[in-house]
């Protein structure tokens, strides 16, 4: 690829944004990114051409960084917190944009930004392209299989953890025995699942998806070895995902994890689901 070509990466916390970075930078891309305080890991700013921290809210800042530096596709990788972006103190320019939505979830949100960067003539790209070998497996990738009743649970929860990407809330829910024990807000994932193990104990069924008409270019369901850990912590004993539509990192520890504690983790699309109903 030409040396002249430049992404722009919006980074968030987490190893993604390195990766990212890295892979780019393998491809022949001058790497521009911008970071958050208290989000983004700072030991990016050297692993990049050009960085500057910002606020979030700080969308104009943003923007004018990004075409300074001759940025043509811009990438978002890493979670922002989502209890501390109610704190947010936008810029005239993000202030507008928020309040034309109706909704500001997640999606809304980051539909949103994305559209404006591409007025500017920005074209947003999806993070995993440079990352394909973290798009999650199909099948049953632990030792264990999901006993007949995790099975159970998989087909009453699938319906449900659409219905409520649907509605921009989360991507996560947490049932037991065909009954909803936990359902992702703000907390995030681990945190979900952590309060699932104080509520049913033993034995619950951790299922994530990609939100129904989602852009992926700008927010994939993510899991990786924490998510084992706080199902360890909760005594979940099953997790299934959406194959193909998230990213799995660190794979062979989280699978290396969950066989230690006999965790079942498979990785569902609606075929496979189909499978399971048969």
């Amino acid at each position: 690829m030409s040396e002249n070509k430049v992404l722009g990466l919006i980074a968030g916390g987490g190893q993604f944004p390195f990766l990212v970075a890295e892979n780019a930078q393998k491809e022949g891309f001058r790497v521009v990114a911008v970071g958050f305080v208290h989000d983004t890991d700072p030991g990016l700013e050297s692993k990049v051409h050009s960085f500057l921290w910002l606020k979030l809210g700080q969308l104009n800042k943003l923007i004018k960084f990004f075409k300074k530096n001759n940025v043509q596709e811009v990438a978002f990788a890493g979670p922002i917190n989502k209890p501390r972006a109610l704190d947010i103190r936008p810029d005239l320019r993000a202030a507008k944009l928020l309040f034309k939505l109706k909704s500001k979830n997640d999606d809304a949100i980051l539909r949103a930004v994305a559209a404006e960067l591409e007025q500017e003539g920005l074209v947003v790209v999806a993070a995993n392209n440079f990352v394909p070998e973290l798009i999650s497996p199909r099948g049953q990738i632990s030792k264990r299989k999901p006993s007949p009743g995790e099975i159970q649970d998989i087909i009453f929860a699938w319906p449900l953890v659409k219905k409520l990407g649907e509605l921009d809330i989360g991507q996560c829910i947490v049932v037991r025995e065909q009954m909803v024990v936990a359902v992702e807000g703000m907390e995030g994932t681990n945190a979900t699942i952590l309060r699932a193990g104080q509520l049913a104990g033993k034995g619950c069924t951790v299922v994530k998806a990609f939100k129904p008409g989602q852009d992926n270019r700008i927010d994939l369901p993510a899991l990786g070895p924490k998510t084992i850990e706080a199902m360890v912590k909760a005594q979940a004993t099953c997790l299934a995902y959406e194959a193909g539509k998230s990213l799995f990192f660190e794979l062979d520890q989280a699978i290396s994890l969950a066989d230690k504690y006999k965790i079942a983790i498979i990785g569902v699309d609606e075929q496979l689901l189909q499978g399971l109903k048969d």
